[in-house]
């Protein structure tokens, strides 16, 4: 591939990652949540907004450990990917940080001169980084959309 076409590449993943497009962004939907509200359950919804973040934190942090070690053993499916517990504020703050962090850590891989984005990962079964960057991408817009919604429904939404 051309260096343009990667660099316009590259760009495009990152906007998915980071910018919310035709959407909120994960930091605009968890912004300014009050925080009795980051563990109030709503009735026939399976989650807490607290466990959709924590779940968005693991299952990004799983995928960025996959394509940047290859000794990395995911957590198991699916108790390994949600938390059965609630959240206090220095909680809630280290997800958020780790969220922003591992985010980060996938950007640089992207932005790697190094890294061939379609090349499958050589400890996986078919991944490659291109791959893995739309699924991070498409898991947290799923989940941020599941987060509006939950504030929608505890009137925490404008």
């Amino acid at each position: 591939m051309d260096q343009p076409t990667r660099t316009a590449l590259v760009a495009e993943l990152t906007q998915l990652l980071a910018g919310g497009n035709a959407h909120a962004t994960f930091e605009q939907a968890c912004a300014d949540l009050p925080a009795p509200l980051r563990n109030q359950a709503v009735p026939e919804v399976p989650y807490t907004i607290w466990q959709l973040v924590e779940h968005v934190r693991i299952a990004q942090w799983d995928i960025v450990e996959f394509c940047l070690n290859p000794a990395h053993k995911s957590p198991k499916w699916p108790d390994g990917y949600w938390s059965k517990s609630a959240v206090d504020e220095a909680g809630w703050q280290a997800t958020l940080a780790q969220i922003a962090h591992d985010q980060q850590r996938f950007i640089q891989l992207l932005e790697a001169p190094t890294t061939d984005l379609f090349a499958p990962l050589p400890h996986g079964d078919g991944q490659n980084i291109f791959r893995e960057a739309l699924l991070i991408g498409d898991h947290a817009a799923y989940h941020t959309g599941e987060i509006i919604l939950v504030r929608r429904l505890l009137h925490a939404w404008h």
